[in-house]
């Protein structure tokens, strides 16, 4: 038997849905200086299929677990195998329960990495780092300089 999960937004979905959660190397820039953290993030189906193809990734391992197991009510559990300093990403429950929702659609996906079984031979890489408060500024000097001609009619 399966049991609803109590979230607004998430009706459709149960304690025992498959999810799977990765342990994602990023940064953090703070007073000018750089600091390496660990992040807990829910991995969706599509994301899932390009780490198989061996792409770089700053996920250090996949976990296939339950909703059930990662979320209850309103309360985040650190899944097994994870490092007790991993942090919870930004808007975890409302990313949990979208990511869950793509393996509902694509079925297939759950056949990576069976359920309750880590993957941990991804093609991990930090040389493009991951900055999670990266403010991006645009300047007059982005503007992308047009030919002279090219608004003219000739």
């Amino acid at each position: 038997m399966t049991t609803t999960i109590s979230y607004a937004d998430a009706t459709d979905l149960h304690t025992d849905d498959y999810i799977v959660l990765g342990l994602a190397t990023c940064f953090y820039k703070e007073d000018g200086e750089v600091h390496q953290i660990e992040v807990i993030e829910p991995i969706p189906s599509a994301a899932l299929e390009a780490l198989f193809k061996q792409i770089p990734t700053s996920y250090r391992l996949a976990y296939a677990t339950t909703l059930g197991s990662v979320l209850d009510g309103d309360k985040m559990l650190l899944p097994a195998g994870f490092p007790e300093s991993a942090q919870f990403g930004d808007e975890f429950p409302l990313r949990l329960f979208s990511a869950a929702r793509t393996y509902k659609r694509r079925e297939a996906a759950q056949t990576l990495i069976p359920l309750g079984t880590t993957k941990t031979d991804l093609n991990y890489s930090i040389e493009r780092k991951r900055v999670l408060n990266a403010a991006r500024v645009v300047t007059k000097d982005d503007n992308v300089k047009q030919h002279s001609h090219t608004h003219k009619v000739l």
